[in-house]
């Protein structure tokens, strides 16, 4: 049964943090607060959880995890892009936006697009976010918490915990998290390729939203 903590969502509690950090270190799979919607989370380098996450959501081996950072240094441990490009994720992020990115070897090959080298990445525009990144010291793989026998995405923690007690090993609930799903933005291309529309402004990357 998971542990439930209630934590402050502007400051939030060290004590409650580092539990959560210990949870991840050991292969832990936690639900979190984000600026879009509540996701699970788990460390980079445990196969087991990652699994847990595609079954709960009823994912297939090749659907992408994103990596979650604390800022763009930790994005560029794990990716490779340009001035232009670090000009455009410096405006946006942190914020409501996954953009993919080309990445090289730190990422395991298993955690990769199937047919390209390129993942999502995230820096979150919330507060626990924040603060658990800061204590786990390094970025976490996430995957928006939408089961699939609902029509949007989790963004109670209450009814999380009814749901997925039994699935997950930790809830932060940091109280109602965003209700919109993060803008998905390919930058691997010689211009931005918007891939979803969502939360996120379009017009830094000459976007817009449909009529």
């Amino acid at each position: 049964m998971a542990q439930f903590f209630l934590i402050h969502p502007k400051n939030p509690q060290l004590r409650l943090l580092r539990q959560a950090a210990s949870i991840l270190d050991k292969g832990g799979l936690i639900a979190y607060p984000t600026d879009s919607s509540y996701a699970f989370a788990c460390a980079l380098d445990y196969k087991l959880p990652q699994e847990h996450i595609r079954r709960i959501r009823g994912l297939t081996e090749d659907h992408p995890f994103s990596l979650v950072c604390q800022n763009l240094a930790d994005i560029s441990v794990y990716a490779h892009f340009d001035n232009s490009v670090f000009r455009l994720l410096k405006s946006a992020l942190p914020g409501p936006y996954t953009f993919i990115l080309r990445t090289n070897h730190q990422v395991p090959k298993r955690l990769m697009h199937v047919k390209r080298n390129v993942m999502g990445f995230r820096i979150p525009d919330h507060s626990v976010v924040q603060a658990l990144l800061s204590v786990y010291g390094r970025p976490f793989l996430s995957s928006t918490m939408w089961l699939p026998q609902m029509e949007a995405p989790l963004f109670d923690a209450n009814e999380i915990r009814e749901m997925l007690e039994h699935e997950v090993d930790l809830i932060l609930d940091g109280g109602p998290s965003g209700n919109v799903l993060t803008t998905v933005i390919d930058l691997t291309h010689d211009e931005p390729v918007l891939i979803r529309a969502g939360a996120g402004d379009l017009t830094p990357f000459g976007l817009f939203n449909e009529p």
